[in-house]
């Protein structure tokens, strides 16, 4: 396996103020990863770099066997697939749902005069099928719930066939029943052996998708600990991550977490 992601001592300083400190972090291909940490952590930091939308301060930064800042990005991003409140609110409302999946195609959100073939609107209805939302091909992005926004988000992040899967809180601001929806259906994706590498952020250890197989804690900036999830995601480690005394538990494939 080689490694998909490599970060050496990665630091992002702006001004006196560190959002990374000194990451190193290796993720192989076949991994399935989710990062954990409070507000404030880092956590977008890290992965508008790991999306290559951001140089660090200082560090080196491997993706795909490229070196940002010894590669074209624009060469580069098309590779990584990635869903986040920031993309969501960049989509047209007026926009058809089957359009913000295939016009991931050209990297851009909203068709203008780009020419797509049957096949990539094949393509696109596919993917919509796989995550519960072909039958709203036609509504436009704007009348539909969080929910099904997330999905087909999810849906436009794979559009490309990426390499490389990043997932900023996907099941962010969803009802319970909206949030299981995500979850499982990214649970059916990690399971997948053709499936891309995935990186998923949250706040809550009860949004990681079964088959998940890393984690990585941080907290202001600095990775607490990172490897296998059974052997990180320990009451002792979230605890230190979140600053509370918390107890883990993991029972049919889901985590959960409290205060002692």
């Amino acid at each position: 396996m080689h490694d998909v992601v490599k970060l050496e001592n990665v630091t992002v300083r702006r001004g006196s103020k560190y959002l990374l400190s000194e990451v190193s972090w290796e993720v192989a291909d076949g991994e399935r990863w989710v990062i954990l940490g409070p507000n404030g952590a880092g956590k977008t930091t890290l992965l508008n770099i790991l999306a290559a939308q951001m140089h660090p301060t200082s560090g080196v930064v491997g993706l795909l066997g490229e070196t940002l800042g010894r590669v074209d990005v624009f060469e580069l991003r098309p590779r990584i697939g990635q869903t986040s409140a920031a993309l969501a609110e960049r989509v047209p409302p007026g926009e058809a749902a089957v359009d913000v999946v295939v016009s991931a195609g050209y990297g851009v959100l909203g068709r203008w005069t780009e020419d797509y073939a049957p096949e990539d609107y094949a393509q696109a209805e596919m993917l919509m099928e796989a995550f519960g939302v072909g039958s709203l091909r036609d509504r436009t992005f704007g009348t539909l719930s969080s929910g099904e926004k997330k999905r087909v988000q999810i849906a436009r992040a794979l559009m490309t066939d990426p390499e490389l899967l990043l997932l900023d809180e996907p099941s962010a601001g969803l009802d319970l029943g909206g949030r299981e929806e995500v979850v499982a259906a990214l649970g059916e994706l990690a399971s997948e052996p053709a499936a891309p590498v995935s990186i998923l952020v949250t706040h809550h250890v009860e949004e990681i998708p079964p088959g998940y197989t890393h984690a990585m804690l941080i907290r202001e900036g600095a990775v607490v600990a990172a490897g296998p999830i059974d052997l990180t995601l320990t009451s002792e480690n979230l605890g230190q991550t979140f600053g509370l005394d918390l107890v883990v538990a993991y029972a049919e494939g889901r985590w959960t977490a409290r205060a002692r």
